[in-house]
């Protein structure tokens, strides 16, 4: 049983309910004026989270509820809602399979009122490795265990198969021959409870950004040896130090955060390309962009109970040069290829410490495509035919990079991450 309390108060009306449903993990939020004092328990025979919300009023609830769980939802088959007893209303989810639930509240923040984020996770999370591994066709052996007496048998794990292995397949079978599979990550920034900026038209940057990431994955995996992984691909939120955990896990070679970016004033135009600063921002825009950025845990919702291991490491006083050396070459070749589709806000690669961009081992930029702010750039980012340049001129940028600095040779497949 999860036990968490707020402060008490009179019975109040759930103002808001959002599910945001995916593989990696479905959040459930309920948006109240007040604290919710609540309570969640896990019961099986069958899979059911049920959680007693108190002093919440049950028609709001009942109504707010009503019609949110989507069929696609991997987690959630339907949600019921009643009166246990006096002051408590019960929301039963009806589950599809074994979860892994998180639960916690958030203060109030930009638009939102206090918040109730429930987080459904599968039981076993999702290997990104193995999935990228299974993706590229790359075969996988079964390590058998040695047995003997007082042994314990174990699951076996994956064996990942030498490149030079996977290169003759390949070779076998009529496919290009390559001298090995480059990773580069592409994430979408914002989603899910944090929209990003908006334009003046009700444009979203979160849906801009998904659009335009979804086309540079497609252009990079059209390459014979190139393959992308995108950090999400659906309207949820995931946490800044995750999509950097991500890109770790899968041996990334390179990162690119996708942005949509906005100001007060609506003339503010141009594409933009950012790198990290261990030595702080290169200009008071990019130190006000690097903290809206990083507020975006804030806004999406960040259980900040849970200690991750990977936040330790890449925040500690890591030696970052060489990232950042890299990632100012990286930005450089991108922006160039920028200015042949869109004015540029800057000409050269600014400096932060932007969250999203603190893996220690990969190189990574963070692209503001547009100003969505901008009426006209507004418009642009949401035409398909200059998000699919825009996402062109990223890959072109990328090959540029690759052709003065070949990624260094791999003996295998597997990062020391996926094994720890």
């Amino acid at each position: 049983m999860l036990s968490f309390a707020a402060s008490a108060g009179a019975a109040d009306r759930v103002s808001a309910v959002r599910i945001w449903p995916a593989q990696e993990y479905t959040r459930v939020t309920i948006e109240a004026n007040k604290p919710i004092r609540h309570e969640l328990l896990l019961l099986k025979n069958p899979e059911r989270l049920v959680l007693d919300l108190e002093d919440v009023d049950i028609a709001s609830a009942q109504d707010k509820f009503a019609g949110k769980v989507l069929p696609n939802d991997p987690y959630i088959s339907q949600v019921r809602a009643g009166r246990y007893k006096p002051g408590i209303v019960r929301l039963v989810l009806d589950l599809k399979t074994e979860v892994k639930p998180q639960i916690f509240m958030l203060n109030p923040v930009g638009e939102y009122g206090h918040r109730l984020v429930l987080d459904i996770y599968p039981l076993v999370p999702a290997d990104p490795l193995m999935a990228l591994l299974q993706k590229s066709g790359v075969q996988v052996e079964a390590q058998r265990p040695e047995s003997g007496p007082g042994t314990v048998q174990e699951e076996p794990k994956p064996a990942l198969r030498s490149e030079s292995a996977v290169e003759e397949d390949a070779a076998t079978k009529g496919k290009p021959k390559v001298t090995r599979l480059v990773t580069v990550v592409v994430d979408a920034g914002h989603g899910g409870e944090d929209p990003g900026a908006r334009g003046r038209r009700g444009s979203r940057e979160k849906n801009v950004t998904l659009t335009i990431a979804r086309k540079l994955k497609t252009i990079i995996d059209a390459e014979p040896n190139m393959r992308a992984v995108l950090t999400r691909d659906g309207d949820y939120y995931i946490p800044l130090q995750m999509r950097v955990q991500k890109a770790r896990r899968v041996q990334a070679d390179l990162f690119v955060s996708v942005h949509a970016d906005a100001f007060i004033r609506p003339h503010a135009r141009g594409s933009s390309v950012f790198a990290l600063s261990e030595r702080g921002a290169t200009s008071t825009a990019a130190k006000w962009l690097a903290k809206r950025e990083n507020d975006a845990d804030l806004i999406g919702g960040v259980n900040l109970d849970l200690k991750d291991r990977y936040l330790a490491m890449t925040l500690a006083d890591l030696s970052l040069t060489a990232q950042i050396n890299d990632s100012l070459k990286l930005g450089k070749a991108v922006l160039s290829e920028l200015g042949g589709i869109n004015a540029l806000h800057k000409g050269d690669v600014e400096q932060a410490g932007f969250a999203v961009l603190k893996a220690p081992d990969v190189p990574s930029i963070l692209v503001e495509t547009a100003f969505i702010s901008n009426p006209e750039e507004e418009r642009r980012l949401n035409d398909e035919t200059y998000q699919e340049k825009m996402a062109r001129a990223i890959f072109k940028g990328i090959k540029r990079y690759f052709a003065k600095n070949p990624p260094l040779a791999k003996s295998t497949l597997a990062a020391n991450e996926a094994t720890d």
